[in-house]
């Protein structure tokens, strides 16, 4: 039959868990994670994209279907009757290019950046210019600039969504 990838279901919050089984067993595992920037400063920080999944690449015909039906913390394989779906390589591919664009537009933006560090707005109405970053707004995935309107002396607060940003070089600090 050969290797594809499949969704593999986990107990909820125990996706971690299922994740270093796996990874035990020598299966190749892809577990989908994004940093977000919850309220409670206590909450974790790095969350799965996908909460309860994750993907398996194996031949079920070497490993066998019940090997992840009865593996601790599991569910099973998403199936459909008796046949567990398989998930497209090109789709698992996607996914890994979604998850790498989120973490370059806000997952990791926020470390080591200061309020009064340069930006650069790259997409929405103010797409081109540059700004200050003021503020992230906690519990969103929004933060608020400072943008040079009109004459230097002036700076008009604006909220953008951080994947509108990119970090402006040292070496053009206003």
């Amino acid at each position: 039959m050969g290797e594809y990838w499949y969704a593999l279901r986990s107990k909820p919050r125990k996706e971690e868990v299922v994740y270093r089984q796996i990874l035990n067993e020598n299966i190749e595992v892809y577990y989908p994670r994004i940093r977000v920037y919850p309220i409670n400063p206590r909450a974790r920080k790095i969350q799965p994209y996908f909460p309860g999944y994750m993907f398996v690449h194996v031949d079920l015909e070497v490993v066998g279907l019940s090997f992840f039906q009865w593996m601790p913390h599991t569910m099973g394989l998403v199936c459909f009757g008796e046949e567990a779906a398989i998930v497209p390589e090109h789709l698992i591919a996607e996914l890994r290019k979604r998850v790498r664009e989120i973490a370059d537009a806000g997952g990791e933006f926020f470390d080591g950046l200061k309020p009064g560090d340069p930006v650069y707005i790259r997409q929405g109405p103010f797409a081109g210019y540059e700004a200050i970053f003021d503020t992230r707004i906690p519990g969103s995935e929004r933060v608020r600039v400072l943008l040079k309107w009109l004459s230097d002396q002036r700076q008009v607060p604006i909220e953008l969504d951080i994947g509108y940003l990119a970090r402006k070089k040292e070496q053009n600090r206003w």
